[in-house]
């Protein structure tokens, strides 16, 4: 083999070897969400996105809960909004930092959810709701349907000692 031969070989693998990192990074600008044109919580949510660096399109829909079912979530996870980034499903007020932490680590799974509205998350937490705060877990969704604690809530932060 020569050494143009083996340069280009080396290449090749070194660009194969960075692409899922690529992948990842450039994902997190393109996060699509299928909610509600009256929901105001979404739109929250997704301004809560775009303070965090993500690059969102919404896409206002008559029926949320057909998209979540489309992208194979189970409904026990459901919220009022789904949304999809890098090939995983978001599932309701899932903090962006929980996003951000999905797309580093890119376990194999469904995606993430928070099921419900819980008060306080992300989209929840604004002036209405008067400080209010309910605890909550965000759940990584498996792809065989079942799920685990992917972070903790507790008083407005995460609770480092839940995360998985």
């Amino acid at each position: 083999m020569s050494v143009d031969s083996r340069r280009r070989a080396v290449l090749a693998l070194l660009a194969a070897a960075a692409a899922p990192l690529a992948r990842a990074q450039g994902a997190a600008a393109a996060v699509e969400v299928y909610k509600s044109p009256t929901c105001g919580c979404c739109k929250d949510w997704i301004e809560h996105l775009r303070a965090h660096g993500f690059h969102v399109k919404a896409v206002d829909v008559p029926a949320p809960g057909v998209w979540r079912a489309r992208f194979g979530l189970p409904e026990r996870y459901g919220s009022c909004h789904t949304a999809l980034i890098a090939g995983y499903v978001i599932e309701g007020h899932v903090p962006a930092r929980e996003v951000k932490r999905l797309l580093a680590e890119r376990p194999d799974a469904i995606g993430l959810a928070v099921p419900g509205m819980p008060i306080g998350s992300p989209g929840m937490d604004g002036p209405d709701y008067g400080g209010r705060f309910d605890p909550y877990d965000v759940l990584l969704v498996r792809r065989d349907g079942s799920s685990a604690v992917f972070a903790s809530y507790r008083g407005g932060k995460p609770n480092a000692g839940a995360r998985q």
